[in-house]
């Protein structure tokens, strides 16, 4: 039976919104078992920024799928708001996501038949919860759509897209908030203007926030960086520079090419 249960051993979750504990996960391919994660640790505090990032293949984008519960690891456990998420089904897992997990994709996910509003209350209707208009337009108004509720997606710039999905996100409250590549997509002003309503749902909303990025510029946005590299966690950047996470990058990436991986780079 798939339950949730408070998390209480030696590690403790209090204050804690998210924890990975010696998180796996190994994928078959043809050419046999291939591992993405390699025992990934890490607890991230209530109302923090986080960035990840690494060469490609390092693992990153399956550390927020099992993070966000839209993979399940081969083994090790994911704790969100003091809750573990393991066993189940899909429609029981989807609704624990619904009520902790927002998620900004790279590519917006926007359904393009529906208005502005109903895209971002999407996920309370799929819920079968009841759409607080008010609060919704109220959100909406805070990322800059006030005068957009009733258009279409063809009918926004990317940048506006983006933000009907932070919109989306924000709407449910959750506890921990992902973002895959949110500015990828995006030029330099709309990447600048999401990751400042990304920064102010971490510092104003209590949320607490991670964000997978290739973009030094992005990752300085966060309060800190963590650093991946063949499915490991292998250096973490605290207050960032776009410079220094440069740097960083450049190094690791190095010695991957060189085969010479080490923790603490």
């Amino acid at each position: 039976m798939f339950e949730y249960e408070p998390v209480t051993d030696t590690l403790g979750s209090a204050g804690h919104a998210l924890r990975l504990d010696m998180v796996t996960k190994h994928y078959r391919s043809p050419g046999g078992t291939v591992q993405a994660l390699n025992g990934v640790s890490l607890a991230l505090e209530d109302g923090t920024f986080t960035a990840v990032m690494g060469p490609s293949g390092s693992g990153k984008s399956t550390l927020l799928q099992c993070a966000a519960g839209l993979d399940s690891p081969t083994s090790g456990r994911v704790v969100v708001d003091g809750l573990e998420m393991s066993g189940g089904t899909e429609a029981q897992l989807t609704r624990f996501r619904r009520g902790r997990i927002g998620f900004v994709f790279q590519h917006f996910n926007l359904l393009p038949t529906l208005t502005v509003l109903q895209n971002a209350t999407l996920q309370l209707r799929l819920a079968g919860k009841r759409i607080d208009r008010a609060h919704a337009v109220q959100v909406l108004t805070r990322v800059g759509l006030t005068e957009r509720l009733d258009h279409l997606p063809a009918q926004l710039s990317g940048g506006q897209q983006q933000r009907v999905a932070i919109a989306r996100a924000l709407i449910t409250s959750p506890r921990v908030m992902f973002a895959d590549e949110p500015t990828g997509a995006l030029d330099t002003r709309g990447a600048r203007d999401v990751l400042a309503l990304l920064q102010e749902a971490v510092r104003i909303d209590g949320r607490t926030l991670v964000m997978v990025t290739h973009d030094p510029v992005a990752a300085a946005h966060a309060d800190q960086v963590l650093f991946l590299a063949d499915g490991r966690l292998v250096g973490r950047l605290a207050d960032p520079t776009a410079a220094a996470v440069a740097d960083t990058m450049t190094r690791l990436t190095d010695q991957v090419a060189g085969g010479r991986v080490n923790e603490g780079v």
